[in-house]
């Protein structure tokens, strides 16, 4: 039987409780949410488990080691305390990723250095070799977090950001973090059940997430490789049947979802990370301006999408943002249109009343998620109907 151990999955902020709802969803035990972080305890089949089917974690670290580091002397000697050679050859390579917020510590990267030196110094005395340094592709990746005076030791079971699902290759000039992409979707309640638009899609990536979430395609079931492979207690069968137990659970889909752009360029890059993502079958990408359509689906509609926030991209804020208003309330009855953007002076020009505000950041730029309800008719005719 596999021993449980502790765990801590990154996330984005104000993804905290969407993350946590996963890993319970999954069978997490212990959930606990932190900021931007969940901690959890599982066993390594779940170690694999949640570095596939978790969408909005943007990493999955197992914490090995805590002590108290004062200064550079402490710092060396609580990472001598670990056995090494339980994690690393010596012929192996390794990389240490920092985060300092400590008085102690002023630079990351010299607590990097120290923390190598003491490792490495480790295996000189025991087998007088040592592993190297490799930045791209290491056979482990180590996490050194200090908060004040605490240290915490944890290896990285992921390796590249768990963002990077596989399927994207070609990017727009502002593209959203699928991760990002994927809480947004959960955040607005999107389940599968009911048709589907993204009418400013970009290079895809709202509309790929929303596809796997439709149809419970695990996250990064088209990643090439993660960290854990690399490690000495890889279990390649464990993984295949924790694959396989994962793609078992897929489901039918029956609705539609589609996108819209205005430029060629995006719907032909859009088209094609959807291919990547072998989710052809779900998702109709149009090349169409959303100023100039309508609704044209029966029944309810979910949508959600990323317009410009004038970062990135030149145009017109307060004429565009007002025509994102216009048409939501001319063309599209009876839908529950969310978005975000980063620019909160542009909401006022929308001219509707949004029924829910989140606050969430894109990148390191604060940004509102924002929920639009759309009635059939005025929403006065609605509620007198319900009466």
């Amino acid at each position: 039987m596999e021993q449980n151990f502790k765990m801590i999955a990154k996330t984005l902020f104000g993804l905290e409780e969407v993350l946590a709802k996963e890993l319970r969803q999954l069978g997490a035990q212990n959930v606990e949410i932190g900021t931007r972080m969940v901690s959890f305890v599982g066993d390594k089949g779940f170690m694999y488990k949640a570095n596939l089917a978790l969408r909005t974690a943007l990493k999955i670290l197992k914490p090995i080691h805590q002590f108290r580091a004062f200064n550079e002397n402490s710092l060396y000697k609580g990472i001598q305390q670990i056995q090494w050679d339980d994690y690393l050859k010596a012929d192996q390579t390794f990389v240490i990723d920092t985060t300092v917020h400590s008085d102690n510590f002023k630079h990351s990267q010299f607590v990097a250095q120290k923390c190598k030196d003491a490792i490495v110094d480790q295996f000189k005395a025991k087998y007088g070799h040592r592993p190297s340094i490799e930045k791209d592709r290491p056979d482990l990746r180590i996490n050194v977090h200090i908060d004040r005076d605490n240290c915490s030791v944890s290896l990285d079971s992921s390796g590249d950001s768990l963002h990077q699902r596989g399927y994207k290759t070609a990017t727009n000039i502002a593209p959203i973090n699928e991760v990002l992409a994927a809480g947004i979707l959960l955040l607005s309640g999107w389940d599968g059940n009911g048709n589907f638009m993204d009418p400013m899609c970009g290079s895809g990536t709202i509309l790929a997430e929303a596809a796997m979430i439709a149809c419970n395609i695990p996250a990064n079931i088209n990643r090439k490789e993660f960290a854990f492979e690399k490690w000495m207690d890889w279990d390649n069968d464990l993984f295949d049947k924790i694959t396989d137990s994962l793609l078992n659970k897929t489901r039918e889909f029956h609705y539609k979802i589609i996108g819209y752009d205005k430029a060629p360029s995006a719907v032909m890059k859009a088209r094609t990370n959807i291919t990547q993502a072998n989710l052809d079958e779900y998702i109709v990408v149009r090349e169409q301006n959303f100023f100039d359509t309508e609704k044209t689906l029966e029944g309810p509609l979910h949508m959600v999408f990323n317009p410009p926030y004038g970062e990135r991209l030149d145009i017109h804020l307060e004429r565009f943002y007002r025509e994102i208003g216009d048409t939501l309330k001319q063309s599209y009855p009876n839908t529950n249109a969310w978005f975000i953007t980063g620019n909160l002076e542009a909401l006022k020009f929308v001219g509707l009343k949004p029924s829910r505000k989140i606050k969430l950041f894109n990148g390191k730029l604060e940004a509102r998620l924002v929920k639009y309800e759309m009635y059939e008719g005025s929403k006065r005719t609605k509620f007198q109907k319900a009466e």
